[in-house]
């Protein structure tokens, strides 16, 4: 079958690494169901698997991909969710876990298998396209704010880094749950975007708020983190789960975080429950994914090379 796959490591010039070309049908595993993929979308993850970060040699070659939409055995048309855990399932500190692409063959294929436990109902209201884009990003973004940070209706979140997949879902899941949101992006363009899809206000990065906010949502890292402490209000709460720009920032600004006894929280991924829900909370509020680009599988590499240079705003989507 057809796949985008990591063939080698490379942590200086990733796309080396990346294959586009005929791999292996899916292995038949006891409890483990094949999945014919109809469409798949890029997160960030791929980018690291190709320079090695959670892929190792032994691994290779490793289909990519972690979030996918598709038809199953049965003929249902299925939503995937990536998180695969010791016993087939679950995410928490009792049982390890990994995503798809790390121990597990990915989604840019034709077909791909996971533990029947991990497929869910594609709702019919949304397309193979939109239902891609929700397992990794979306879902990150949806429990950074409703779990993470626990924000209600009428509170305020400052979301770094517009233009990014997780934090373009968390701008439009705020807004649609009726929270106050402000962005920030280097990139005029996109703080328009933001605007329209939701925010308030967007601003350069570093810039003074109008008030300081209920909670954070990081994804960018060491280029933002002094400005996303900064700007939570005392008690509020900062919730990471990326760090594109680098994970040691220039100042930890640890005086301010105990003084003001502000709350550090680290999100990964979501549950199936989670997944469950915002699938829910998108049907019923008509909330779809921000969809950058759509190409098939055959030019994933145009993909990946659009997601590398940050030229994008919302997801890549791969059909098959």
């Amino acid at each position: 079958m057809f796949a985008a796959y990591a063939a080698r490591i490379d942590r200086d010039q990733p796309l080396n690494g990346l294959v586009l070309g005929e791999r292996p049908e899916p292995e038949a595993r006891p409890g483990w169901t094949t999945v014919t993929v109809k469409a798949a979308s890029l997160n960030h993850h791929d980018l690291w698997s190709l320079r090695g970060v959670g892929l190792g040699e032994e691994s290779l070659p490793m289909i990519l991909g972690c979030d996918a939409a598709g038809v199953d055995e049965d003929g249902n048309e299925v939503v995937l969710h990536s998180v695969i855990g010791q016993s087939g399932h679950g995410v928490g500190p009792d049982e390890p876990r990994s995503i798809l692409t790390e121990r597990y063959q990915g989604t840019f294929a034709e077909r791909v298998a996971v533990p029947a436990w991990n497929v869910l109902p594609k709702p019919k209201e949304l397309s193979f396209e939109e239902a891609a884009c929700l397992p990794t990003a979306w879902l990150t973004a949806y429990r950074m704010l409703f779990t993470k940070a626990g924000v209600r209706p009428g509170q305020s979140v400052l979301v770094q880094g517009a233009g990014g997949g997780v934090a373009t879902a968390a701008i439009v899941l705020a807004a649609a749950a009726g929270l106050r949101v402000f962005a920030t992006s280097r990139d005029k363009a996109k703080r328009e975007r933001a605007v329209e899809l939701g925010a308030e206000a967007a601003y350069e990065p570093g810039a003074r708020l109008p008030h300081r906010v209920d909670a954070v949502i990081e994804t960018v890292g060491a280029a933002t983190w002094s400005h996303s402490v900064k700007s939570l209000r005392p008690g509020g709460t900062l919730v990471i789960s990326g760090a594109t720009s680098g994970d040691r920032p220039p100042a930890a600004e640890l005086t301010r975080i105990f003084f003001l006894e502000l709350n550090v929280v680290g999100a990964t991924m979501g549950t199936k429950d989670e997944l469950a829900d915002l699938l829910d909370f998108c049907v019923t509020t008509g909330v779809r994914p921000v969809i950058d680009t759509v190409l098939p599988l055959d030019r994933a590499r145009e993909g990946f090379e659009k997601m590398s240079s940050g030229d994008l705003f919302g997801k890549v989507v791969l059909t098959v």
